[in-house]
């Protein structure tokens, strides 16, 4: 990874300093980055961060207990990975071109004021995932303290000393884990691009050493593929139906991330460095992360007694100290750096656009950071039916923006941006719309959420309900079009 600027890595946009009437749009960490030496490795180990966390890996477990055999849920996998690929190359452009956060590349769809509107979406969007993600990890730091300290095991106990559905141990490793990503996070973009570059790469290493030990414990004759016991088995349309199903939900993971890859495209030295960096970060990494994942979890039956889809129970098992120390330091260094590029970036930029001259990049994190306490992440993603509920909920939301975003981009604007626009508030400013907000975006996102909603909540059109993000972002986009063509009168 590129530690140093590199001298050609400059900035190839407006110089434009905070100050002025239009401060309610602009501080430092909005306007276009000053350096742009992202190179593919950067984007990468992004990736690495991203898909390598116990959030990944229980996400993917989890798809077992649909009923789906090994190899449908590896090519299911596969499928939504590759999805997912394509759709974050089109959304790094607009970034990558301007060097402008997410937040401010929605002003040019829904207006310079109205852009509020998709940043507290994808911030809350944000929050969530980061509470989430710290729960996640701050699992694996229970598991060790106890095995440290087993007098701690009553305190463990939630209905002998929890409060708020967490326990008294939870609440320590939920809290010093919140501390030391905030930590990371205040010292600056540097920083944290030198964690990701750690943190990836790790897992991989105690991944395979997982696996050679299950293989060592239960030998090659007992090991194989065909994981069962976690879902009931299906067969026919019911079978193929729930395949497509389980590609939504990868596609459904990722949208959060995929949303606000700008915040990192924004970095980027040019779109081909990027869209290398995407490959061998997504559909290749990830291809070996997913095969690990489903050996591990087929080798734990053999090696235990019953499946296992947790990586976090999984590590616990192991009779050695040594290996359960490091792989649960392990996980939780992986998992907050996911947690650190892909939430905690996100809503600072998010809640910084909301009050630019009030709420810095460092004070929008803060934001983030304490409402991933309020939302009390473990009543999110205590279960597969919870985890399923929360992704198709919050990507009813995130599939409009998308959709909006990108038809905006490439249909409407034909790749055309006026920089110096995206932080005027003058109403002769391109972006100005109506009274700094552009009604067709409102109404679009309005009528797409409601579309995704029908299938996540209306018990008729539940079969739809793993399809929220597809059915959000092609209405969103679609209204959007329609709406703006109606607009200009043509």
């Amino acid at each position: 990874m590129n530690m140093h600027t590199r001298p050609e890595a400059v900035s190839r946009f407006p110089v434009m300093q905070p100050g002025g009437e239009d401060d309610r749009l602009r501080n430092r960490d909005l306007l276009p980055a000053e350096r742009q030496d992202w190179g593919w490795y950067d984007y990468l180990s992004f990736w690495m961060s991203d898909v390598h966390s116990v959030g990944g890996y229980v996400t993917a477990g989890n798809l077992f207990t649909l009923g789906l055999p090994s190899g449908l849920v590896f090519a299911a996998l596969l499928a939504g990975v590759l999805i997912v690929n394509v759709l974050c190359n089109l959304v790094a452009v607009p970034s990558q071109r301007t060097g402008t956060p997410f937040p401010v590349v929605c002003r040019m769809s829904f207006g310079v004021l109205g852009a509020n509107i998709p940043a507290l979406i994808r911030g809350v969007i944000a929050v969530c995932w980061y509470g989430i993600q710290t729960w996640l990890a701050s699992n694996a730091l229970v598991v060790l303290a106890l095995r440290l300290v087993p007098g701690l095991t009553p305190w463990a106990e939630v209905r002998l000393h929890g409060m708020l559905g967490l326990s008294a141990v939870g609440w320590g490793a939920f809290a010093l884990l919140w501390l030391v990503q905030a930590a990371i996070f205040w010292r600056g973009i540097e920083t944290i691009r030198r964690f990701i570059e750690l943190a990836g790469p790790a897992v991989y290493a105690v991944m395979i050493a997982l696996d050679l030990y299950l293989l060592h414990r239960v030998g090659w004759r007992h090991f194989s593929l065909q994981i069962s016991g976690v879902g009931a088995p299906l067969h026919g349309g019911t079978l193929v139906w729930t395949g497509v199903n389980a590609v939504a939900l990868v596609v459904s993971y990722f949208s959060g991330p995929m949303l606000n890859f700008g915040d990192f495209a924004r970095y980027g030295r040019g779109v081909s460095d990027i869209r290398r960096g995407n490959f061998w970060g997504l559909p290749f990494n990830f291809v070996g992360f997913s095969a690990l994942t489903i050996c591990t979890i087929a080798l734990t039956a053999p090696a235990f007694g019953h499946v296992m889809i947790d990586p976090v129970e999984t590590v616990a098992h192991i009779d050695s100290l040594t290996a359960v120390i490091f792989g649960m330091l392990t996980f939780i260094i992986a998992t907050a750096g996911i947690n650190i590029v892909a939430n905690f970036v996100s809503a600072s930029f998010d809640f910084s656009n909301l009050s630019p001259r009030h709420i810095s990049l460092r004070g929008g994190g803060m934001i983030a950071a304490a409402g991933s306490i309020l939302i009390m992440p473990w009543k999110l993603y205590g279960s597969p039916h919870l985890m399923h509920l929360t992704l198709d909920v919050l990507a009813t939301f995130i599939g409009p923006l998308f959709g909006i975003l990108v038809c905006d981009y490439y249909i409407v604007r034909r790749r055309q941006v006026d920089v110096a626009a995206l932080y005027t508030t003058s109403p002769q400013g391109c972006y100005w719309y109506r009274n700094g907000i552009n009604p067709a975006a409102v109404v679009a996102l309005l009528i797409a959420v409601l579309v995704g909603s029908a299938g996540v909540f209306i018990p008729a059109l539940s079969a739809l309900s793993g399809f929220a993000w597809f059915m959000g972002c092609l209405t969103g986009g679609g209204s959007y079009l329609a709406l703006m063509k109606l607009a200009r009168g043509s």
